[in-house]
């Protein structure tokens, strides 16, 4: 009997030690940083200044005397950003919730000084503000502010999110700072991507997909009709973005009146073949392609780097989102995934158009290629963006396995 007693005794401290180490193993958990992201940025960035120099050296020498103008401008501020990027990584990405509603109004105030004097002109667009000695495009305070204002009007919306009321309400807010973005800086681009974040933010926290794919197949088809009464119609229309649609459709019939850059930039992927004709070897980066340093880069690196450089920028792209997708999944709250999806949605928007603009699959939009077209302004809101999702990113935890 007693040794009975003896073996019960001991099963049940068995059993208990066993307890104590599954809560312990669950308490054991270790802190994330995801380093992949960032290696995968550094990369994009520092390819990005090695093409820069490629396709500027030219164009900087005529126009500055110094073939190193663009270059060494450019690389300031992305050492700048990237360091800016590391620095909001360790804050607690929670602080903007508070701050979510005064970046919003932010933005709106500072599209519309744009027509004020404190606006002013740049290659022809009057897209900037000149506050002191900083010069920046207040539409890229408007991204930043849709990415942190929507999540925090989905999460106070919470299972209203699924009627059709929160969702024009949040088209309404993001849709208010895209038509800021097109009416005060004549920036119709801008105010496409600020809307397209937003839609994908609501797609993301809606719990149907049906209504969407149904939204997108109606919004296409308007879109081809659109074209098509455009093209047949308005051959002589002296809307600017009217010719562009004409433009894109007929380039060779346009090539005086704006089809010049698309039809040399497809001249630049077509001339490159599989490998290219070597780094710093382009022969329309001198004069063919305008402004080749920005929104039609990509065509440049096609050109010295041919289809297989193309291609290794575009897998370097698809794997930064995918680890913006992994944080956005992995996020310890809806607040925090959010936020990373608003980036996803910002970084994949713009390498979407881009590419398609410089191979003609859209009309011409002004888009640049993040990370490596030229543009300090561009350049330190997307690191802002990166340290953001880093900052996510540090909050994910996972339980140690055990060895």
């Amino acid at each position: 009997m007693l040794a009975q007693v003896k073996a019960l005794v001991k099963s049940r401290e068995k059993r208990a030690r066993a307890r104590q180490r599954a809560k312990e193993r669950l308490r054991a958990q270790i802190d994330y940083y995801d380093f992949n992201l960032v290696a995968v940025v550094l990369l994009l960035t520092c390819f990005g200044l090695v093409i820069l120099y490629s396709t500027s050296a030219y164009v900087a020498e005529l126009k500055f005397g110094d073939d190193m103008a663009y270059f060494g401008k450019q690389a300031l501020i992305s050492v700048v950003s990237i360091l800016f990027a590391l620095v909001i990584s360790r804050l607690d990405y929670h602080l903007l919730m508070p701050l979510a509603s005064f970046i919003y109004l932010a933005a709106a105030v500072l599209m519309v000084l744009v027509k004020s004097p404190l606006g002013i002109v740049v290659n022809g667009a009057r897209r900037w503000l000149k506050i002191g000695p900083i010069q920046f495009q207040p539409s890229e305070v408007a991204k930043i502010a849709v990415i942190t204002f929507i999540p925090l009007l989905i999460i106070k919306m919470g299972k209203q999110i699924k009627t059709w009321k929160a969702c024009v309400m949040l088209l309404c807010a993001g849709g208010f700072l895209g038509a800021l973005a097109y009416i005060f800086t004549e920036n119709l681009s801008t105010g496409i991507i600020i809307v397209g974040i937003t839609v994908i933010m609501i797609f993301i926290a809606h719990p149907r997909t049906k209504p969407f794919i149904i939204a997108g197949a109606g919004g296409a088809a308007l879109i081809a009709g659109g074209v098509a009464i455009l093209a047949k119609t308005l051959e002589t229309s002296e809307s600017f973005r009217i010719r562009r649609v004409l433009v894109w459709l007929e380039p060779e019939k346009y090539i005086s009146d704006g089809g010049y850059q698309i039809m040399q930039a497809l001249y630049a992927i077509g001339s490159g073949g599989f490998f290219g004709k070597g780094l710093g070897n382009s022969a329309q980066k001198l004069g063919a392609v305008p402004e080749a340093q920005n929104d039609m880069i990509f065509s440049i690196i096609c050109e010295e780097l041919g289809v297989f450089g193309g291609a290794v920028v575009l897998i370097l792209f698809a794997y930064l989102l995918y680890r913006l997708m992994f944080i956005a999944q992995n996020a310890p709250d809806l607040y925090g995934s959010l936020l990373v999806c608003g980036i996803f949605g910002h970084i994949a928007l713009q390498v979407i158009l881009n590419i398609c603009v410089v191979i003609n699959l859209i009309p011409t939009t002004g888009i640049t290629l993040p990370f490596i077209s030229y543009g300090g302004t561009s350049i330190l809101f997307l690191m802002s963006e990166i340290g953001i999702a880093l900052s996510v990113s540090r909050r994910i935890k996972f339980q140690k396995q055990e060895e």
